[in-house]
């Protein structure tokens, strides 16, 4: 467990430096003469990162369905630091001109492989490993050290900004949060070198080719991938307009303090990673569907007033980020759990990779240029009612999966199967133990 969470720390560390540091990659990879253009397009370039994480997803889930799930964790993070560096050495628009935009690009599009393949072995590997019946519990974990790494670049930028000038930052201060990551990929490529094969993948890799083989349909896949992809649309919305860029959207949209804005989502922050533990403890008790009701609609009460709290002082950033984040939390504490009991051994790390890709290409790449798209026109009312459509999506994804609270991994049923057959039943943990 050590060894896939502190390597998705630096994962997401690596990745929210680009989100937090966008006004100054604007600033230096595109035109500077109209800044509004330059902020869109980095959002653009942070969107096609998105896109290439189906295809990491895709290689790296065959290649960890395969060879194995470490396998694949430990290239990569490899890519992932690779990225970081590439972005932290990347000469300015003034200097290059236009190929200092496609650099840009060229890094995020070796990070969104990266990150695609990253997701579906580590969400596979975590919930294979981890007991039955506290499954939700440990899954957390993920989503802990996934904030962990976005709290670090958070206070990483309150660092360079509270001791840099604004000048200097805006010239060079932006690098160092990026080079850091770099470095600190070795440390998280070290551990993952160390970590044990998934036991239910070694079983199912002894079974290939055996009368034991459970035999999966194209039916069955192809009822996987909706569940999992209706059920990733909401969360990585709200993840990257509540989590990642809210700082950068009160800033440029509000006129904040850029310290005050990152010390409020910090402290924001700080309130989701205490929370996330409890709300992944509650699933194993109340079970998976309720929760994820429970979540939907939240947001919906909640999405519309949290905009209406956010001003340019920075203590309105924190409230209203702080409601929103304990709301996340109730299923971002269990996402990477749900996503990986939707589908069999055989299928795990590829399907969760490809779907919940393709999920956050679709909902999370997009959300930062359409936030920022509607609130440059005055209707970003729009945008939230968008995410009250998503929550109603989800609702009737709920109604359409099994409840998996307390089943081992390989007695979870295939769409259209039974729920757990009799000679089963005494294995089953029950939820709540």
């Amino acid at each position: 467990m050590i060894a896939v969470v502190s390597g998705n720390f630096l994962e997401w560390f690596d990745w929210t430096m680009y989100a937090l540091l966008t006004t100054y990659l604007a600033a230096n990879f595109f035109d500077k003469n109209d800044p509004q253009s330059a902020l869109l397009s980095t959002l653009a370039v942070f969107a096609g990162g998105f896109l290439a994480r189906p295809l990491g997803g895709l290689i790296f889930g065959r290649l960890g369905d395969r060879l194995g799930r470490k396998t694949s964790l430990v290239i990569c993070m490899l890519m992932m630091g690779a990225g970081s560096l590439l972005i932290a050495v990347i000469p300015t628009y003034d200097s290059i001109g236009i190929w200092a935009s496609v650099l840009l690009l060229t890094a995020r599009l070796i990070q969104g492989i990266a990150h695609g393949g990253e997701s579906g072995n580590a969400y596979t590997y975590l919930a294979e490993i981890a007991p039955a019946n506290k499954r939700g519990l440990w899954g957390s974990s993920i989503m802990m050290t996934m904030l962990l790494g976005v709290m670090a670049a958070t206070a990483m930028s309150i660092l360079l900004t509270s001791i840099i000038s604004e000048d200097d930052m805006s010239e060079f201060g932006w690098r160092i949060g990026f080079a850091i990551g770099a470095v600190l990929a070795i440390f998280a490529l070290f551990l993952r070198r160390q970590a044990e094969e998934s036991g239910f993948f070694e079983e199912a890799k002894a079974a290939a080719g055996t009368a034991s083989v459970r035999v999966i349909t194209r039916r069955q896949l192809v009822i996987i991938a909706v569940r999992i992809l209706m059920l990733s649309l909401l969360t990585n919305v709200l993840y990257y307009t509540w989590v990642n860029f809210s700082s950068s959207f009160a800033i440029s949209g509000k006129g904040m303090d850029p310290n005050g804005a990152y010390i409020a989502t910090f402290c924001a922050q700080i309130l989701a990673f205490i929370a996330l533990p409890f709300w992944g403890r509650l699933s194993d008790r109340i079970g998976r569907r309720k929760q994820l009701v429970l979540w939907a609609v939240a947001v919906i009460v909640v999405v519309f007033p949290i905009n209406w709290v956010l001003t340019s002082a920075p203590w309105t950033l924190f409230v209203s980020q702080g409601i929103a984040l304990l709301v996340w939390g109730i299923q971002s504490s269990i996402h990477s759990t749900v996503m990986s009991e939707q589908s069999p051994t055989e299928a795990r790390a590829t399907s969760v990779g490809i779907w919940t890709s393709v999920g956050a290409a679709l909902s999370g790449g997009t959300a930062p240029y359409l936030y920022a798209w509607l609130n440059s026109m005055d209707v970003g009312w729009i945008f939230s009612a968008y995410i009250v459509v998503l929550a109603l999506v989800t609702l009737v994804a709920v109604r359409f999966i099994p409840e998996t609270a307390g089943l081992e991994m390989d007695r979870i049923p295939l769409p259209g199967e039974e729920k757990v057959s009799s000679e089963d039943e005494s294995t089953a943990v029950p939820v709540g133990r």
